[in-house]
């Protein structure tokens, strides 16, 4: 990179970025000031009373009713880091299905192929919803022990129906993994309703803190089954973590002590605000953007009542090319986020989740509706259109498991 490009890039950088994004996020500044609080060493009460802080917010924070069957345990990583433990220290010799509709399922099958033999998919076209009659008898004609899902699908904005997979795998006596990693703090999960021995999440996105940390809540139960099964990893043993977190209070491997310290103020934050508020402010935000993005002609890869709250995915105009979008909104330090895999180049993503002010909204509208005003009128006329279709229809590639 040229020298002038660099001067140009870290002035920008110094101003304050509105972060349109699935994650990380702008944080409060009480969880910014936490992140510089005291040096403790992770051996000690300090971060014992710390940790027991963490994982009492956690179970408030997916409003366990009976926090007594259930622990949280946490992890210096990220939110793949969470994934790929409940994957390596679950399912043991067992037969596990992953159902994929997006790039976070396709990431939890090849997690599971690492670490599982009987890994087996059913897979979905992105955006598309998961065919639960096909599922159902898949369950049916092949003997299924675990399944995992993405509540989430952050590729396309999709939220996969956890009372409905659940469901089913009660009915197949299947235990249920479940990637909340984009969907704790902005949708409502039942564990116990909805049969889910394990899940995991991130510190950072819709619970607003850094990320680096993140965590497994589990059925203490089904972590106790974990005892005898071997150990697949040494950093990502489960009941490692879960052994640590019920006897002394802290983690196997040193941790993140400041990411703990601004997990903990992020996590104080929602339960003042009460969890069924924190999850109806991001929807109203989310409300807020499509509204105005419908405004200036804009249009989405999925229809309203598949959509989560967390995020739109929006159909690239004709003749608009994504790095040209996002280098005009960086320049007037708004960053959105953009396709991958298949809706490359087809659309583009505007986050609505951390410390996102009515006012920014008003000013990400006016400077996205400018913005796009300027770049259609220098686009050229002849730019191929193929990109700008709508997903095709649904199809099934399901991996056939051995009867």
């Amino acid at each position: 990179m040229k020298t002038a490009d660099l001067t140009a890039d870290c002035t920008t950088a110094t101003s304050k970025l509105l972060l349109f994004t699935p994650g990380p996020v702008n944080v409060a500044a009480n969880v910014r000031d936490a992140i510089a609080r005291e040096d403790i060493c992770h051996r000690e009460v300090e971060f014992e009373q710390l940790f027991r802080s963490v994982e009492t917010q956690l179970l408030q924070l997916f409003e366990i009713r009976e926090p007594q069957h259930y622990q949280a345990v946490v992890l210096t990583g990220s939110g793949s880091a969470a994934n790929e433990a409940m994957l390596s220290s679950v399912v043991g010799d067992q037969n596990i299905l992953v159902l994929s509709n997006g790039e976070f399922g396709e990431r939890l099958h090849a997690a599971s192929e690492i670490h599982n033999s009987n890994t087996f998919l059913l897979k979905f076209p992105w955006g598309a919803a998961l065919d639960l009659d096909v599922i159902d008898n898949y369950l049916q004609e092949h003997q299924i022990d675990v399944m995992a899902v993405a509540h989430h699908e952050t590729s396309s904005g999709m939220l996969n129906p956890l009372p409905a997979i659940g469901s089913l795998a009660k009915s197949h006596n299947a235990i249920l993994l479940v990637d909340c990693v984009s969907s704790a703090g902005a949708e409502a999960i039942d564990m116990e309703r909805d049969n889910i021995a394990f899940c995991s999440a991130s510190s950072s996105k819709a619970i607003g803190s850094y990320p680096g940390l993140s965590f497994v809540i589990g059925k203490k139960a089904e972590f106790e089954k974990l005892a005898v099964l071997p150990p697949k990893t040494a950093y990502l043993n489960l009941h490692k973590f879960f052994q640590f977190a019920t006897q002394r209070s802290q983690t196997p491997n040193t941790p993140a002590v400041p990411l703990f310290y601004a997990l903990d103020e992020a996590l104080a934050n929602i339960l003042i605000e009460t969890v069924p508020g924190r999850r109806a402010k991001i929807l109203r935000t989310a409300t807020r953007l499509r509204n105005g993005m419908t405004k200036l002609g804009l249009t989405y890869l999925l229809e309203t009542g598949d959509m989560c709250s967390v995020l739109t995915t929006v159909h690239l105009p004709p003749h608009l090319q994504f790095d040209q979008l996002r280098h005009s909104l960086r320049e007037q330090s708004i960053i959105v986020y953009e396709g991958k895999g298949p809706l490359a180049g087809r659309v583009f993503q505007v986050g609505n989740i951390g410390e996102l002010s009515k006012l920014d909204i008003k000013q990400f509208l006016r400077t996205l509706g400018n913005t796009l005003a300027e770049l259609q009128l220098a686009s050229p006329p002849n730019v191929d259109e193929s990109l700008h279709i709508s997903p095709a229809p649904a199809t099934l590639e399901p991996t056939a498991v051995p009867v």
